[in-house]
């Protein structure tokens, strides 16, 4: 297939890169860099299948592709992070809502046949049933939510009007190699491995008991091209693990001491996936488990070497408007 990738320098959109030209596909990726990086499709680069294209898809054209028309279309590219989706609400709807509009338009110019949108599972906000299945009301609670739950209100509408046959994969806690070391403070991943590193105790919020459904990126990336190669569409699938962990359970296998930091307000005391029907509609299913996957983790820990250090004064501080905008509600 000739497969387009948005985001494809980014941490989950590499890893759909490599596993599509291991499978054969073609593919051009579309990445302006900005919170990707070039050493993620550094593998990708050495295929005759890989194409390039440096370009915020907001402005990308179709003359700019390597071809008029294509099969698959995987849309990643977004602004991540809830901390400054709080600040910078702006940012976040232009990316992640006025982007997705400018995909599936640049997708129905192609004649895709396939579509296929990454949305969060944040939208469920604070869920009154698990696990959450896809049936559970949305309340987003931050930008970050809302903006993502937008776009695939989008995608869905382009599905029904314009007959573009498109799923959205509603994914939880998605963690592997490659995944951000700069940046804002965001995924514990990123923290507890720089924390791990440097020798400083791991800062976990609240007590510890919540639990999070943590799913390994390899399973993720397969699940985009399962849904890609089904004959399902118009459907909105979780992608999760099959199993939720608690934060102190992934502090006991990275090994080391512990602080603990306030609770913050609007963050779910567990994300959960039901995953029955994508389980039923698709020929996937996750096979990495938590321990397998941190350990996979700890043997690129010197990935986050330069990542910052964050602390409990620098955490306080990078979230104060989250505490701000959401401790009232």
């Amino acid at each position: 297939m000739k497969c387009i990738v948005t985001g494809g320098a980014g941490f989950i959109g590499s890893h759909l890169v490599d596993l599509l030209l291991a499978e054969g596909h073609e593919v051009a990726c579309i990445d302006d860099l900005s919170t990707g990086r070039p050493s993620n499709f550094s593998r990708a680069t050495a295929s005759p299948l890989f194409h390039y294209l440096e370009c915020d898809i907001r402005g990308v054209k179709r003359e700019q592709l390597p071809w008029d028309s294509a099969d698959w279309f995987f849309h990643l590219a977004g602004r991540a992070d809830l901390v400054p989706s709080i600040v910078n609400p702006e940012d976040y709807f232009q990316v992640n809502v006025e982007g997705t509009f400018r995909a599936l338009q640049l997708a129905r110019e192609m004649g895709i046949s396939r579509f296929l949108y990454t949305a969060s599972s944040t939208c469920y906000g604070l869920p009154d049933v698990f696990p959450t299945p896809e049936t559970a009301p949305c309340r987003p609670a931050h930008p970050y939510a809302l903006t993502k739950y937008l776009g695939e209100q989008l995608v869905m509408h382009w599905n029904a009007v314009y007959q573009l046959p498109s799923l959205s994969l509603r994914l939880f806690n998605v963690y592997g190699p490659r995944s951000r070391t700069t940046g804002a403070y965001g995924a514990v991943f990123g923290v507890f491995l720089k924390q791990k590193l440097a020798g400083q105790p791991f800062t976990v919020v609240g007590d510890g008991t919540q639990t999070r459904d943590f799913t390994f990126v390899s399973d993720v990336a397969r699940a985009f091209v399962a849904a890609a190669g089904s004959g399902v569409s118009g459907e909105i699938l979780n992608v999760g693990s099959g199993q939720t962990y608690a934060v102190n359970r992934l502090v006991d296998l990275l090994g080391g001491p512990r602080t603990y930091i306030p609770k913050r307000p609007g963050e779910p005391d567990c994300t959960f996936a039901d995953t029955k029907k994508i389980l039923s509609l698709l020929d996937w299913k996750p096979k990495v488990a938590l321990d397998e996957g941190v350990a996979r983790m700890m043997e690129v820990i010197n990935d986050w070497r330069d990542a910052p250090l964050w602390t409990q004064e620098s955490i306080a501080d990078a979230t104060k408007e989250w505490f701000k905008h959401l401790g009232s509600h």
